[in-house]
């Protein structure tokens, strides 16, 4: 019933709105008031819409604290003309394109991983620090996969083979290693002295930083299926909020692990279809959630009670990134969207893939995509990167990266960091 109650309420909830908000029109000589209205929500913006329409942003890009528990980077300081580039290499990881690798930056060096689980940290002048593998002979002949993230000195690493570990970071020794019964498939988050990570069965578990132990575990709705998304968490304010393979979001206490609200994105009867389902990651911004899915579905969500605040038709699986009272996402269709985070209206949109022949557009993906300081920087599964203006959503220049798929852009340090198969790239 509780499930019926809020996929009822997700369907009748999205009304026509509007708002008086100030942009700048290029076709005026000042600034102009706009009445931006939200498309019927049964139509797809396929197209350039407010097309002279400039985006304002502060001129002051405000440093985010919390931006790795909520998944929120929002502008961050970097503005290159990339032609500095250098790279940091690593044996050919396979199964890349079915990965979402992460980066743990610190201010003395860089961790990645490479062929076979081996760690390694590397100094920002491209020297490795230190190089440890802790696999055994048979587990290196498997295509091992590493999730990583710290907290202080520590290091805590998942896998594809069900082990979970931490390292320090200053000298990569081995701090404690565990086994879970389910290899995991999640973020990993660290909140005081706990961590949270949700495995293929759709358990969030919380371990202890410590020494890994488990403190509690909190299973959710499993209907077999087994998404290659990695799942999203985000934390805030002793609750930790989570996706599951079947477009489930449920939040918890973040100490007891007890149920405070579930809010259902799919129908039950559609559950069977759950395996082409694929939602981008989770961003909580104030006190909303905001994710979006490959189905046409863009939800704002309110966190304290799980209800829903407004639903747009995107087509995105990426992540999206808020700045502003302003969300910025692209389609699986390469549109990149400005929208209004308070309403929920689309203030304007424009083609990325525009230069693409049409028969090549089926075939190229959004990756990722960051703010830098006027710039937006997109890349694409076709190893390419875009980068286009915050102000005009229009195309400034396009990288060749590689002939396969890159990883999400990264911004640490007024750098940008771009991961293959077999380096690290960094522009300055």
């Amino acid at each position: 019933m509780i499930k019926f109650f809020f996929i009822i309420l997700i369907i009748f909830s999205g009304c026509s709105l509007e708002k008086k908000t100030f942009f700048k029109d290029e076709t005026t000589s000042g600034n102009k008031e706009v009445v931006l209205k939200k498309k019927d929500n049964k139509e797809i913006i396929q197209e350039d819409f407010n097309k002279n329409i400039k985006i304002k942003l502060s001129k002051i890009i405000k440093n985010n604290k919390f931006k790795e528990l909520r998944n929120n980077y929002g502008r961050e300081e970097f503005d290159s003309d990339f032609k500095s580039v250098s790279k940091y290499k690593i044996k050919k990881i396979k199964n890349f394109s079915n990965f979402e690798p992460t980066i743990v930056f610190k201010s003395d060096g860089i961790i990645f991983f490479e062929k076979q689980g081996t760690l390694k940290k590397y100094d920002y002048s491209q020297k490795l620090i230190w190089k440890k593998n802790f696999y055994s002979k048979q587990e290196k002949k498997s295509n091992i996969l590493l999730n990583i993230t710290h907290e202080n000195d520590i290091l805590i690493i998942t896998d594809n083979l069900s082990k979970y570990y931490a390292v320090d970071l200053k000298n990569g020794e081995l701090l404690w290693s565990k086994t879970n019964l389910t290899p995991f498939n999640s973020q990993i988050k660290i909140y005081k002295d706990k961590l949270y990570i949700v495995d293929y069965e759709n358990i969030l578990h919380c371990f202890s930083i410590k020494n890994g132990n488990r403190i509690w575990s909190y299973q959710t709705d499993n209907f077999f299926v087994k998404t290659k998304k990695t799942l999203s968490i985000v934390i805030d304010n002793e609750k930790v909020i989570f996706t599951n393979s079947i477009g489930d979001i449920t939040a918890l206490d973040a100490n007891k692990g007890f149920l405070l609200w579930q809010t259902p994105t799919q129908n039950n009867l559609i559950y069977a279809e759950s395996a082409s389902l694929i939602t981008s990651d989770i961003v909580l911004e104030k006190d909303s959630i905001f994710f979006s899915n490959n189905r046409n579905e863009f939800y704002s969500i309110n966190k304290n009670n799980g209800f829903l605040n407004w639903k747009q038709k995107i087509n995105s699986n990426i992540r999206p990134v808020i700045t502003d009272d302003l969300i910025f996402t692209v389609s699986n269709e390469g549109f990149l969207y400005f929208i209004d985070s308070l309403t929920g209206n689309i203030i304007k949109s424009n083609n990325l893939l525009i230069n693409f022949k049409s028969k090549q557009r089926q075939f190229i993906k959004p990756i990722g995509i960051a703010l830098g300081s006027d710039n937006i920087f997109l890349s694409l599964s076709n190893g390419m990167l875009i980068v286009a203006s915050i102000q005009t959503g229009e195309i400034i220049n396009t990288f060749k990266l590689d002939g396969n798929q890159i990883s999400k852009p990264f911004i640490f340090d007024n750098k940008l960091y771009i991961v293959k198969d077999n380096s690290i790239i960094e522009y300055k």
